[in-house]
């Protein structure tokens, strides 16, 4: 019933299978050079914040030398003596996963709240997109500080649902958009015409049509995610203040920028890479979808 659901291929008057459009879009995506390097970039960075512990011949505590020298790697120490090079592959993974599960919540939420909305039309839609705009109104740092200087030291569940729920609003404008272009179209009123429940329709007929569209603005989302994380642990509100982590470290050498800058440039071109590789898939997938490839 739904628009989404064509068959796998479809033969030609020769026999050969034609692609169909989602089969055609994935290899329109994988001869992107944008897809391509922003795969590599994020790929490495997930691969550092990964394996990063268990490569590093240190641990994360580890005094090497005199704070901000040359000695241990070449990266350097930090403002505690501690190996930069070592600090920064154990503090990856923390802020992957934590971005990861942000950006998941935050994009079911803003989906499933925007869908409704869109589907719902009338005062409902109304009702929920006003309250969304309030919503959208507070920049997300403000609130972070608000919110997390409320709690003496933020469980990890605790930024992840704060960062999931900050980009929710986001999600939801940008999912209700998607959504209008389908909700009256005959494959919806079909599947009402036959008695499908309402949530039936929401799950089964519009949400494969908002799949892809969509895929490009939770790219997006886990570049903001990894950003917003970076800055509330710079700011101070990390889950574990003695450990590793890329926005933590930046703080706690930014005194020491003049004299040994690895220990504030090395997480920043982590993160950085990271922002660039996953901006390149969401805009190569974006400029696709736009066209209609």
């Amino acid at each position: 019933m739904s628009a989404a659901a064509t068959p796998a291929s479809t033969p030609t008057p020769t026999g050969t299978p034609t692609p169909t459009p989602t089969r055609s879009l994935l290899a329109g995506l994988a001869r992107d050079p944008r897809v391509v390097i922003g795969t590599l970039l994020t790929l490495a960075v997930v691969l550092l914040g990964v394996c990063g512990p268990w490569i590093a011949p240190h641990g994360e505590f580890d005094i090497v030398g005199r704070p901000f020298t040359r000695q241990g790697s070449f990266l350097g120490t930090d403002y505690l003596g501690q190996d930069v090079l070592f600090r920064v592959l154990h503090g990856g993974r923390a802020i992957l996963v934590t971005s990861l599960l942000a950006t998941v919540l935050g994009v079911l939420v803003g989906i499933s709240y925007g869908v409704l909305a869109a589907y719902a039309g009338g005062w409902v839609d109304e009702l929920l997109m006003r309250t969304n705009d309030v919503l959208l109104a507070f920049p997300q740092i403000l609130v972070a500080l608000l919110v997390l200087s409320a709690v003496k030291q933020p469980a990890w569940w605790v930024v992840v649902l704060f960062v999931g729920l900050a980009h929710a609003p986001r999600v939801a404008r940008v999912a209700r958009g998607v959504a209008l272009t389908y909700v009256h179209q005959d494959f919806v009123s079909a599947a009402e015409a036959i008695g499908e429940r309402r949530w039936r329709i929401v799950a089964t007929e519009l949400g494969p049509n908002l799949t892809v569209p969509l895929l490009a603005e939770a790219g997006l989302r886990l570049t903001y995610s990894i950003g917003l994380i970076a800055g509330i642990g710079f700011l101070g509100f990390a889950s574990d203040p003695g450990a590793a982590d890329w926005g933590q470290m930046t703080n706690e050498n930014r005194l020491g920028l003049l004299v040994q800058p690895w220990g504030v440039l090395a997480p920043v071109l982590v993160i950085a890479v990271f922002t660039i590789g996953t901006n390149l898939i969401a805009d190569a997938l974006g400029a696709r979808t736009a066209k209609g490839e």
